[in-house]
């Protein structure tokens, strides 16, 4: 990138690839495999780490607060308090890290996009998420061992979401502008399929009782954690191999010195302001899609964030059913959005978001209306919930890449991860809000939906080049 001065132009859907002269080109199938096998390999930092296993069954237990405590028992006041304390210290270590990522990540994309080094940067942040998995292993069951980690699964989280600016950069080094949709889904789908394959695979283990071995001081989740290192290390290793680094013209990945690299990393931030500036006069659809899309994609995390405390404390699933609902919710996503990625390819990427948001508002509301009808009301609609989340996500990444100018992809992508980070307040406010006034669960779920359906009339408001392009 060269400086402030330079204008984003947004291309039309017939210029979007890495070099104008590949246009046409096929994409070898094993570059676009090799691409989505990194979304296999990285999901269960999400799905297994955050969301269902280490932080949830283990990070947050009991094993972590003052022994004598803990012998109180659920139901003490004592008790209670304790383990609000240690979630809402991950709740803030976790919020931090996203300060840290909206600070940071439209910056480093816009380095990565000036010097060439989109993978050198994937490869740099995969081994730091791999290494923050590792770490995990030496975090024991005692108080003291708490904010290790906290710090841990913070830092997972910046590096995990400044690698996947990277990688949703490279889409455009994978797909053409007719496959872009079916290659994004590709990537999204099989995401979902890792994550819970790994998650069956931690079930299995555990109904095997850890096949004898010794599984005190945490030992199980700390294996678990290494586990997922490993995962990614056995998976992820193709994108290095067979996608080639982006091109450039040689002109910004000259040698630069240590502090010169201080110098152009403080001037990125007036290069931003200055890309911002010219988003807002030239091309503000784009801009005015990264907020709508900051809305509504808070409201999907907040769908799959909460499902399992709607399934299991408004329909009353039990333990089992609810982690049977939720391989079902991911294996229906993930097969969902493979499929979706060719009617984006068909119909563009905006016609499949305006779907996916609106079946999930009406979903949301019948399942709220319809509780006291019994849980197949949850098991029928929650599953299209999650049939939709999926689709709009991967659809959104596409829009974006078709939108990005050529070279600039990986600092747009910055910006769509620091929009999105700046809105992830709405959906787990709106739901403690809910609740807060009813004082039931069930209608913390139409706080949820209220954001979705939010960010889809916002949506219904933009057009961007990739509308005149496909529709």
């Amino acid at each position: 990138m060269s400086d402030g001065a330079d204008a984003i132009d947004l291309p039309s859907i017939r210029d979007m690839t890495p070099n104008p002269a590949d246009a046409g080109v096929p994409i070898p199938r094993k570059r676009v495999i090799a691409w989505a096998l990194w979304d296999w390999a990285t999901q269960p930092f999400n799905s297994v780490i955050i969301t269902f296993v280490f932080t949830a069954l283990y990070l947050t237990s009991d094993q972590f607060i003052d022994p004598e405590i803990a012998n109180l028992g659920e139901g003490n006041a004592q008790y209670d308090a304790a383990i609000a304390h240690l979630t809402s210290g991950l709740g803030a270590a976790i919020t931090v890290a996203g300060i840290f990522v909206a600070l940071f990540a439209p910056v480093l994309g816009q380095r990565a996009d000036a010097t060439g080094r989109r993978k050198a940067w994937l490869g740099v942040t995969t081994a730091l998420l791999v290494a923050s998995m590792a770490g995990l292993f030496f975090v024991q069951g005692a108080p003291a061992y708490f904010w290790l980690g906290a710090g841990l699964i913070a830092f997972g989280s910046v590096v995990s979401e400044i690698a996947g600016v990277n990688y949703n950069a490279m889409l455009t080094q994978v797909s053409t502008p007719k496959t872009v949709g079916r290659v994004s889904g590709l990537g999204w789908g099989l995401g979902y399929v890792g994550g819970i394959v790994a998650l069956v695979i931690v079930v299995v283990a555990d109904g095997a009782d850890w096949w004898g071995m010794d599984t005190t001081n945490g030992m199980a989740y700390r294996l678990i954690a290494l586990g997922c290192a490993a995962w990614v290390l056995v998976f992820g290793w193709a994108v290095f191999v067979f996608v080639p680094e982006v091109r450039t013209d040689g002109a910004s990945s000259r040698r630069v010195s240590p502090w010169g690299h201080i110098v152009l990393w403080i001037r990125g931030y007036g290069v931003l302001w200055n890309d911002l500036m010219n988003l807002w006069r030239t091309t503000r659809p784009t801009l005015w899609f990264l907020l709508a899309s900051a809305v509504y994609r808070d409201g999907l995390a907040g769908v799959f964030t909460f499902g399992a405390v709607i399934a299991s404390k408004s329909f009353g699933f039990s333990n089992q059913n609810v982690i049977l609902f939720g391989i079902a919710a991911n294996l229906i996503a993930g097969v969902s959005t493979i499929i979706a990625g060719r009617y984006d390819d068909r119909l563009g990427p905006r016609a499949v978001i305006l779907a996916a948001l609106s079946l999930i508002t009406v979903s949301g509301v019948i399942v709220v209306v319809f509780h006291t009808v019994g849980s197949a009301v949850f098991w029928i609609f929650g599953l299209v919930l999650s049939a939709s989340v999926g689709p709009a996500q991967a659809a959104s990444r596409s829009l974006l890449a078709r939108v990005s100018p050529v070279g600039k992809e990986a600092e747009i992508f910055g910006l769509y991860a620091t929009t999105g980070r700046a809105a992830s307040f709405m959906a787990p406010g709106m739901w403690t809000l809910m609740i807060a006034i009813t004082g039931a669960t069930i209608w913390g779920t139409l706080g949820v939906i209220a954001v979705v359906a939010v960010g889809l009339v916002l949506l219904l408001l933009v057009r961007t080049p990739a509308d005149r392009g496909t529709m």
